[in-house]
Order: structure tokens, then C-alpha cells, then sequence
């Protein structure tokens, strides 16, 4: 099974109305938990054949804390993980992709509700809204690689950063 980690950006700073929403940049103590949860993750031995990013500057600023942390040297931008995104673009990717193997570890740094309701799609077949990624929070999906990963795939981690603080 490849092994799906859905990674929300850290702490940014607050819409306002001179800032655009694809602009706003993490906030000190986000790009510290970031960091932190980014070291942890390197401590218990996880790195990423690739990461995926929303092209959103505080998803674009996580994911280069995780790569520079040394957990992938594969860093793109991915359009279907801007906010409303559709997983199904996700999944064409994927199954078309060199990581469509039982070997591969996938990141995708994104936002909430997205990744919630991505997550939720790949375990039932269907969006509930009920789980949550908190910031700079962490949902694991192992997929099955023989097929389609819609309703069949497995929960194996749901952690706010805390957890790796």
C-alpha cells in the first residue's frame, strides 16, 4: 500500500482585507511548530518520495520547512491542492504516476476542510465533514495500490502537532 500523508499548513497570519488569502505567509509561531513537527518526523525515521503542495504561500512555506528538515528531495506544486481542489485530480495523478507502487510514501500539504474531506472520501466513499486537520496537523492514509483507492483505503494516523512537539 502507498502510504498518503495529508499534511495541513502551519499557523499563518489572519485574512484581512489588505493581504490576499494566496499570499498570507506563516506566522512566527507557525513556522516554529512547523519546524518542530518537521523534526520529529525525521526523528521517527518518516521521509516522503515526494510532496506534493497547495500553491498557496503558507502551504508553499510548510512544505519547504519539510524539505529542508531533509524529508524528500522531490518538493512540486500541485493546483487540485489549492483550497476546493478536487481529489479526483489527486488520484489521476497518482495512479498515472511513478509512485503508484506498494513502496511509496506520498506528502501533500494542503488546507482544511480539503484534506479532511479528502481523507474521508478515501476511507468511506463519501465526505461526512467530520474529521479535522488541525494546523500543521497530520492525517495518514495507506491506499491500496491494486485499486481504486475511493472508500478502500485504511486510517493509519490523525494527529494535531502537539503530538510531535
Amino acid at each position: 500500500m502507498t502510504q498518503l500523508y495529508l499534511i495541513r499548513h502551519g499557523i499563518a497570519v489572519e485574512r484581512d482585507n489588505i493581504i490576499r488569502d494566496e499570499a498570507r505567509p506563516l506566522t512566527e509561531l507557525g513556522k516554529d511548530k512547523t519546524q518542530k513537527v518537521a523534526q520529529r518526523l525525521k526523528q521517527i525515521n518518516i521521509s516522503f518520495d515526494i510532496i506534493l503542495t497547495s500553491p498557496l504561500l503558507r502551504a508553499r512555506q510548510t512544505a519547504t520547512i519539510l524539505e529542508n528538515a531533509g524529508l524528500t528531495h522531490t518538493l512540486e506544486e500541485f493546483i487540485p491542492l489549492s483550497p476546493g481542489g478536487s481529489l479526483y485530480s489527486w488520484v489521476d495523478w497518482w495512479l498515472n504516476s511513478d509512485y503508484h507502487h506498494d513502496e511509496s510514501t506520498i506528502a501533500v500539504v494542503g488546507h482544511q476542510p480539503d484534506l479532511g474531506n479528502w481523507s474521508e472520501t478515501l476511507l468511506w466513499g463519501s465526505c461526512q465533514g467530520t474529521l479535522i486537520v488541525k494546523k500543521a496537523g497530520i492525517i495518514g492514509v495507506s491506499l491500496p495500490t491494486f485499486i481504486n483507492p475511493i472508500g478502500e483505503s485504511e486510517l493509519f494516523l490523525l494527529t494535531p502537532p502537539k503530538f510531535f512537539i
